[in-house]
Formats: structure tokens, C-alpha cells, sequence
């Protein structure tokens, strides 16, 4: 029996140990110091052979003149290495869903079609095995966003190394989620195309004219909310009005999900009656009215730059060159990866494409960090490897826009060095093994 009982005990211990036990790291506190990299600090400039010094999880100094005292043992020498700011995954359902085709995994959205008081932050799973092949890649930010069919609810952003949603929180319920119908009609005349069938004929819809119908409910519902909170007192409280307090004061943003240029047209509608400040998501098509987007002080978030164009008479590579035109219009855009696949992973070489095509590889870069920061409004605190902001750094064997080199050594949030291993490393080191490629050269 107690042979029985040792035998049980061991494949205990060994299964458990196999298992991905990654746990979040201890506040950073004291003095550390990252030396002789080339450091990119994300707002365009490139600073060579340089140190950071980094003070309680915070930027102290960065430069070519920071000298590290002897006898120091918190040193990463990345000598060879580029630095960069953590990157920042613009719009994500990180920590929402697990595996796609398994709907109990899924969390990402709400009934109804007015969800404005729905808050995605508190849906969010620290636990998910997504979150650290992330981290492998260099994110360490995430812009959590909840799905639905018109006003989705809340986006936060949250840090990629926590116990529980509390503790990723970094900017809490600072956006509110709007997707956009469509506004365009189908072939036939048919909502959603097709025909046939031996059930009786539905009168054809009219997809443009509901679809202006139901941006229509929104501008009353906004209207609505105003009054409601410009009223000092309130006999019972509306939770979707106080939702979507912080549009009016500023403290929140709108982003609306469109491509196409009548999409945003009718989106515009809403800076020019509300003042609102608003984002546009997805914007494919934004290229052909930039210069109205600077005019309105839009910003954009490019959701997924690995596609085919919208039109079917731009060039095969519009998605590739709309970041440029943004750029030379002066419009703040981020690039994101929306990829069901990639789940966020290729967000570097999305920016790594966009600087083959027209951008300057450190501007490429600001898209990924700075700029999102900004477009977050974390600026304050992320994005960039300036004094005073948080610590989330990422040291790379390579460059981290090209996935022929990009290869993450160390990743720092909030000046913590965080644990790299993730499902993706294990399972490869579980195979290497089992087939002997080590020793067979591979």
C-alpha cells in the first residue's frame, strides 16, 4: 500500500510541475540598471551604448552618462541588444475568450443592443495561457474591449502581469465601444444576401437606412444622458446615462468601429454635436479622408493592417500604406492585430510591415507604444523610456519589428522582470525532448 501511495505521490508531483505555473512578480523596489543597449525610447530618437537606471518599479535615468556603481548585482548587460518600451496592444479580447470554437470559454460580450454600462475589465482573466505568449512578443499593455452588436460597454487598459483583474488594472473604463452597422446595402437587396427557401418572401430591408435609423437612437440616447447629468439631483439613478458620464467631461473617449469613408462620415457627426473626442477602430479606408480626420482631432487605431483592402479598387497593398498617409497628415494612429489567430502576437511585425511601406522604423514604433499610450491616455505613464514613467521595458536579441531576428530576452512591467515562459515554450522544449532534436542539430 505504501508503494502504491509513493508511486501516486511522484506522478502527482511530476504532473503538477509540468503544468505552467508562471506567477506574478514581486513590486520592484530599489535600484537596477539596464546597460550598454541601444535603446529605442519610443518617441524617435535612439540612444546608443546607453543605461536606464531604474528606481522603485520607475525611470530614474536614461542615457549615455548614467555610470553604474561598482558591486551592483540588479544589472541586465544588453550589450548587442535593443531596448524598447513594452508595446501596447491597442484593441484586444485578451483575457475575454480562451479558445475561440469553445463558446464556455468565451466572455467577450453582453445581450441587447445598448450595453454602455457593461464594463469588460471585470470579465478579465489574469489566468489565460494567451497572456504570456503576449508577453514573449514584447506586449506587456493591453486594451481590453468588449464585443456586441452597437454600444459594447467599457475598454480598459490592464498590465500583463497580475494575480487577479484588480491588480492589472492600469486605466480603468476609459473608453466607451461603439460598432458601427454596416451602412451598406447587399446584393439582392437582402440584409444578409442569399435567398430561396420555401418560407414566404420578407419585404427586402433597407440596411442604409437602418443603419442611419440606429445611429439616429444613439445621438438621442447621448442627448438624453446630458441632460440627465447636467440635472444636480436624481430621483432614481440610470446606470447607462452614468456609464457614459466620463464623453461629456472628457474623461472618457469614443471609439467607433468602421472602415468604410461613410462610416466615419456619419461617425464625425458626433465630434461635431457633442464634442466628444473619438477614436476611429478599424479604418481601413481612413487614407481617403485624413486630412477631415486631423480637422477633427480623430485619432485611429488601424486594427489589422495584415488584410486585403475594403474597396475593391484600391491597390492590393492599401492596408500596407495607409499608416504613411496618416502619418504625413498628421493624424495620431496606432497599429493593432485583430487576428483571431495571432490573438495580438504579430502586433510588431504589423508595424514592421507599415515601415516597409512609407513609415521610419521609430515612427513604425511609436504606433505600437507611444502613440496607443496616448490614443489610452496613458501617456502619462507608458509608452516611452522617459524619466518619470513606469518601467515596462523589453530587451530584444534583434529587431523587434522583423520576425526573421525579434527575439525577447527580458521583459520588465513596472520595473519587475516578469517570467517568459509561456505554453508555446513549453510545448516546443516538451518535443525537443521527446524526439531528441537537440541532439540531432535542430
Amino acid at each position: 500500500m505504501k508503494k502504491i501511495f509513493l508511486i501516486l505521490s511522484i506522478g502527482f508531483f511530476f504532473s503538477v510541475n509540468a503544468q505552467e505555473t508562471v506567477l506574478p512578480t514581486k513590486p520592484h523596489k530599489g535600484v537596477s540598471y539596464i546597460k550598454n543597449a541601444t535603446i529605442h525610447l519610443g518617441n524617435g530618437k535612439v540612444v546608443e551604448n546607453g543605461t536606464i537606471k531604474i528606481v522603485d518599479g520607475k525611470i530614474a535615468e536614461v542615457g549615455t552618462n548614467v555610470s553604474v556603481p561598482a558591486g551592483t548585482t540588479d544589472v541586465v548587460d544588453a550589450t548587442g541588444k535593443h531596448v524598447y518600451p513594452g508595446l501596447i496592444l491597442a484593441t484586444s479580447t485578451l483575457g475575454l475568450g480562451e479558445i475561440n470554437s469553445v463558446r464556455a470559454t468565451q466572455d467577450s460580450r453582453e445581450i441587447g443592443d445598448m450595453n454602455p454600462n457593461v464594463r469588460a475589465l471585470v470579465a478579465y482573466n489574469t489566468d489565460s495561457k494567451v497572456i504570456n505568449t503576449l508577453r514573449s512578443n514584447g506586449i506587456l499593455l493591453a486594451n481590453i474591449i468588449p464585443q456586441g452588436s452597437f454600444v459594447t460597454g467599457s475598454s480598459s487598459v490592464v498590465q500583463l502581469d497580475a494575480w487577479n483583474w484588480e491588480d492589472a488594472a492600469y486605466k480603468t473604463d476609459a473608453g466607451i465601444h461603439v460598432t458601427m452597422p454596416s451602412l451598406m446595402a447587399r446584393p439582392g437587396g437582402r440584409r444578409f444576401g442569399g435567398g430561396g427557401g420555401s418560407g414566404p418572401q420578407q419585404p427586402a430591408s433597407d440596411p442604409v437606412k437602418e443603419g442611419l435609423e440606429q445611429m439616429e437612437g444613439l445621438k438621442s440616447f447621448l442627448r438624453e444622458a446630458k441632460a440627465y447629468l447636467n440635472e444636480a439631483s436624481h430621483e432614481e439613478t440610470n446606470l447607462k446615462y452614468e456609464a457614459v458620464k466620463g464623453l461629456f467631461n472628457k474623461s472618457q473617449k469614443l471609439y467607433m468601429h468602421g472602415n468604410t469613408v461613410k462610416q466615419i462620415l456619419v461617425a464625425l457627426d458626433f465630434v461635431k454635436e457633442f464634442g466628444l473626442e473619438m477614436v476611429l477602430v478599424g479604418g481601413s479606408e481612413s487614407f481617403q479622408v485624413a486630412e477631415l480626420l486631423k480637422q477633427h482631432n480623430v485619432s485611429v487605431i488601424l486594427s489589422q493592417p495584415h488584410s486585403l483592402p475594403t474597396g475593391e479598387d484600391d491597390d492590393v497593398d492599401q492596408p500596407y500604406k495607409t499608416a504613411a498617409v496618416l502619418q504625413k497628415a498628421g493624424v495620431l494612429f496606432a497599429i493593432s492585430d485583430e487576428d483571431g489567430q495571432t490573438r495580438g502576437r504579430n502586433l510588431s511585425f504589423n508595424a514592421g510591415t507599415a515601415a516597409a511601406y512609407g513609415l521610419t522604423k521609430e515612427e513604425a514604433l511609436a504606433a505600437i507604444t507611444l502613440n496607443a499610450a496616448k490614443i489610452m491616455g496613458v501617456a502619462d505613464k507608458a509608452g516611452s523610456i522617459e524619466v518619470g514613467k513606469d518601467a515596462n521595458i523589453v530587451v530584444s536579441e534583434g529587431d523587434i519589428l522583423d520576425m526573421r531576428t525579434s527575439n525577447v530576452t527580458d521583459a520588465f512591467i513596472q520595473g519587475r522582470k516578469i517570467d517568459l515562459t509561456d505554453k508555446h515554450k513549453l510545448l516546443n522544449d516538451r518535443f525537443q525532448q521527446k524526439y531528441e532534436l537537440k541532439k540531432k542539430g535542430f
